[in-house]
């Protein structure tokens, strides 16, 4: 499984297009209390039980980052996506909590 430190994501964020999308595989709650808001990336928010339903609105030709709490829901995401065929999917690792202590103390943990 490829995971990707919180700064590396920054370093993508920053580099500009082509910018992988982002899916937030937390609970609604979640997202709605903390999540990670960068100008040129696209966040797509899928709990993590309904993924497989909704698998068609996700590119396999673009690249994918999950995200949750702390990694383990979407490193569970990432294997899935990979037995679909998702070449460049990768884990966030530290989730949200590891962007808000290493990168935007602005999102709010919990």
């Amino acid at each position: 499984m490829q995971q990707l430190a919180v700064t590396d994501v920054a370093r993508l964020c920053a580099a500009g297009p082509p910018s992988p999308l982002l899916l937030d595989v937390r609970e609604a709650w979640e997202f709605e209390h903390a999540a990670i808001r960068v100008d040129g990336l696209t966040t797509l928010h899928i709990a993590m039980a309904d993924v497989p339903r909704r698998l068609a609105e996700l590119n396999p030709q673009q690249p994918v980052i999950c995200i949750c709490h702390h990694g383990v829901r979407s490193a569970q995401v990432v294997a899935y996506l990979e037995r679909q065929g998702f070449e460049s999917a990768y884990n966030l690792a530290g989730g949200i909590d590891a962007w808000s202590s290493q990168i935007d103390s602005g999102v709010p943990r919990y």
